[in-house]
């Protein structure tokens, strides 16, 4: 299952993402991964949330993306939830790049197979995104 939280700067998008993700920590009977760009949430969410800075690694395409979230899981099989804050600026795509919607439905093809979660905030106008980003919504 995929998850996607878009809007525009300001609209609150972090705000939902810190408390659905400290939610998670009671919720999910395995270990919750948090991928975001820069240490903004360091301080804001649970401890027992695996905590991963992109820039660390240079996530700089989808493919790479796809690289490091499958190594993830197959690194740690009890990953059922895994939070990605900001993923264009991770890969630093503008939000209407046809490259989200592949990568987004590569992320629910993952998801249904492994029977993980996943939910993404993307920073954009949320009436520009394409049908196959809002089926995500």
């Amino acid at each position: 299952m995929v998850r996607v939280i878009m809007g525009v700067k300001g609209t609150g998008k972090t705000k939902q993402m810190i408390e659905l993700i400290n939610s998670a920590v009671h919720s999910e009977n395995g270990n919750v991964v948090c991928i975001e760009k820069g240490p903004k949430l360091t301080y804001d969410i649970h401890y027992k949330i695996r905590l991963v800075e992109s820039s660390q690694y240079d996530m700089s395409t989808f493919d790479f993306m796809r690289g490091f979230i499958s190594g993830l899981y197959a690194g740690n099989y009890d990953i059922t939830h895994i939070f990605i804050d900001s993923l264009t600026k991770i890969v630093g795509v503008e939000p209407t790049d046809p490259s989200v919607e592949n990568f987004l439905d590569w992320l629910n093809s993952f998801a249904e197979k492994n029977n993980l979660k996943f939910t993404v905030t993307i920073s954009g106008d949320a009436d520009l995104a394409s049908e196959g980003v809002k089926k995500y919504f």
